[in-house]
């Protein structure tokens, strides 16, 4: 009877750097013994596979697309494999696997059929943006990305910057890379002047940028976020 194959959380880099400047060996030695991986983006995969593991045959690899579009139903074969003793990845395009990143339905798949789970140390920007923020890193909360819609919008930040008040809380959200120049714009005009507000720009790359001041330093400064990868924390003391 063969050994149960096992699912691997492997962590990529935050953007195009050299993968083991941010990744420990045991990453790159993982993905050299993996050939099926579950993949957000086939291209991008296979351009970080290649990246890490040169040696590594792209024609051996066998992966399944896991985005918005994929069907459940579908999904629910992609851990057939570790029957047979295979190993999988569960590959993320940006970071870590399943935090705010596809694959946590997989995560949850491989826990009701009995297959073992095993995380990878990697760079996670939501963390890391933390660690460098000088906030609340017992108590704090992620909540991805804000409503979209204008009353929405700011009925959410007034109820994020009262739960840090109340709660001594650290909030941490996130917003498409085009549209952080507007939530910017939307932080300065409705939190208070006296909440701390952090941003972190572009971790882990050579453009990083980490600040965190109060909401009434942010309105005497200008500084470019648009299309950049960013997470903002608030926390009103």
């Amino acid at each position: 009877m063969n050994k149960q194959g096992k699912l691997y959380l492997i962590p990529t880099t935050l953007g195009d750097n050299e993968p083991l400047e941010v990744l420990p060996i045991s990453v790159k030695k993982v993905v050299e013994h993996i050939d099926h991986y579950i993949v957000e983006n086939e291209k991008s995969a296979r351009k970080f596979i290649k990246k890490i593991s040169p040696r590594k045959s792209q024609p051996s690899l066998h992966l399944y697309l896991l985005d918005k579009y994929t069907e459940e139903l579908e999904t629910q074969h992609y851990l057939e494999v570790c029957s047979k003793g295979i190993n999988v990845g569960l590959l993320s395009e940006a970071g870590v696997p399943a935090i705010a990143d596809p694959g946590a339905s997989i995560v949850q798949l491989a826990h009701q059929k009995g297959i073992s789970v095993v995380p990878l140390v990697g760079p996670s920007s939501i963390l890391m943006a933390m660690m460098a923020s000088g906030l609340n890193g017992q108590n704090f909360a992620f909540n991805g990305y804000l409503p979209i819609e204008k009353s929405e919008r700011k009925k959410s930040i007034k109820q994020l910057e009262k739960w840090s008040f109340d709660k001594n809380q650290s909030q941490i959200f996130i917003e498409t890379p085009y549209r952080n120049e507007k939530l910017m714009t939307d932080l300065l005009q409705i939190l208070s002047d006296n909440t701390q507000l952090c941003v972190a720009v572009d971790i882990s790359l050579p453009t990083e940028y980490i600040k965190t001041m109060t909401v009434a330093k942010w309105k005497k400064i200008k500084e470019n976020l648009h299309k950049r990868p960013a997470i903002f924390i608030i926390h009103k003391i």
